[in-house]
């Protein structure tokens, strides 16, 4: 909203210091600001409203060290991340940008979903909270919706980087300036490591006809809805002891606004040679939002924890992680950058498979991990959880480096 006022009186009324506006990294910058205030200052005024209320987490005896120490500490602490980023995204943020309202609508529609399942949680008693087939449910839907958009939407294109010089003589007036094609409707994605580092989801189709690539939404759309699904359970999975998701979660976050910068920056996307995403670059003020959200968040939810995220929080996260990553077409980067939610997801998948497995085979299901997800293994085997914490977020910081270093390794 901000923006839109200074930009009326910038152009109006020349109002001096107005046009700042313009630049993302100044309303990015103010973004993370404005959330760091509200998460750390009124972070603690909903933490002492959900304690008034009752709201504690309840914990299952799953023999853990320093486990009943937990029990009743506030939960749905996810609200002060939401709530901290999307009042410096009204803010700030254009609201006219079709990422920014999908990242809105993310951050609403899994919010609700992880509202939903606390609530069931702490008021109905019921320890297993929202039934697993509606919280899928709810995480294709918006799976839908963004894959749906994404496609379809008018705002959403690319520019492709074109190598001859002579055929360009539309694409640009100053010989300064990159030379790109139009903006045009496209569902290639990137892929890391390779040197021709663009895939498109549509030649899936189109090697066995040319006619079939009007039906790329076929491959594009479940795979945005495999995306979301998985890293929102990633990121609930790892939501397991204090600090862990929202410090690794911060991690991510970050470097995908790097990402999301020099995507939407023409002369930075031409020198790195990455896509060049018209609009993406408006991404960077949610993101610096969010990020500051998450960084006020852990003030709080540093061991030992004054409230927990719940799935309010955890299932915000991964929603919000996957769509960014689609929409800057960085989506195939996130076993790379979003290891740990990956190891923690593969880690429940292994224990789970193979009990079965040897259950069937041996009338006895055996284990590989003392417990999953991974996390709880490390602590079984005795490590302090702020040990663990801290190592994750180590391998977190190195993976985000590898992830950066995909830009020019090919």
């Amino acid at each position: 909203m901000l923006y839109y006022l200074f930009e009326y009186l910038d152009k109006h009324y020349n109002f001096i210091g107005a046009g700042v506006f313009q630049y993302i990294s100044f309303r990015a910058a103010m973004a993370i600001i404005f959330s760091l205030l509200l998460s750390t200052i009124y972070g603690k005024r909903v933490i002492v409203f959900l304690r008034k209320q009752q709201i504690g987490e309840t914990v299952r005896d799953l023999g853990l060290q320093g486990q009943s120490q937990k029990a009743g500490t506030p939960t749905m602490g996810g609200l002060i991340i939401i709530g901290a980023t999307l009042i410096p995204v009204l803010l700030f943020a254009r609201l006219d940008n079709i990422y920014t309202v999908l990242l809105i609508a993310t951050t609403i529609w899994m919010g609700i979903i992880g509202f939903v399942d606390d609530y069931i949680k702490v008021f109905k008693k019921d320890k297993e909270g929202l039934k697993g087939k509606f919280k899928v449910v709810g995480q294709i839907g918006i799976g839908i919706i963004v894959g749906v958009t994404l496609y379809l939407h008018p705002g959403v294109t690319v520019k492709e980087k074109i190598k001859d010089v002579a055929v360009v003589d539309t694409a640009t007036v100053n010989n300064d300036v990159p030379k790109f094609s139009l903006e045009e409707k496209s569902t290639k994605t990137t892929v890391p490591f390779l040197k021709n580092n663009e895939f498109d989801y549509a030649s899936i189709l189109t090697w066995i006809s040319n006619d079939l690539g009007k039906y790329a939404w076929l491959i594009f759309i479940p795979v945005v809805i495999f995306i979301v699904t998985a890293v929102s359970n990633g990121a609930n999975l790892t939501d397991g002891i204090d600090g862990l998701a929202a410090g690794t979660s911060a991690i991510m976050v970050v470097t995908l606004g790097v990402f999301a910068w020099v995507s939407g920056n023409i002369i930075f996307s031409d020198y790195l040679n990455i896509m060049y995403i018209p609009n993406a670059g408006e991404i960077t003020v949610f993101i610096a939002a969010f990020a500051g959200g998450l960084v006020g968040f852990l003030w709080y939810n540093t061991y030992p924890a004054q409230v927990f995220m719940g799935d309010t929080g955890s299932l915000t996260i991964g929603g919000i992680i996957a769509v960014i990553a689609i929409a800057i077409r960085k989506e195939l980067l996130i076993p790379v950058l979003c290891a740990i939610f990956f190891a923690e997801n593969l880690s429940v998948m292994i224990q789970v498979s193979y009990f079965k497995y040897t259950k069937k085979k041996f009338g006895e299901g055996k284990r590989v991990f003392l417990m999953a997800p991974l996390h709880h293994h490390y602590q079984k085997k005795g490590y302090h959880e702020s040990k663990i914490v801290t190592r994750f977020w180590i391998i977190g910081i190195l993976m985000a480096v590898l992830t950066f270093v995909t830009l020019k390794l090919r």
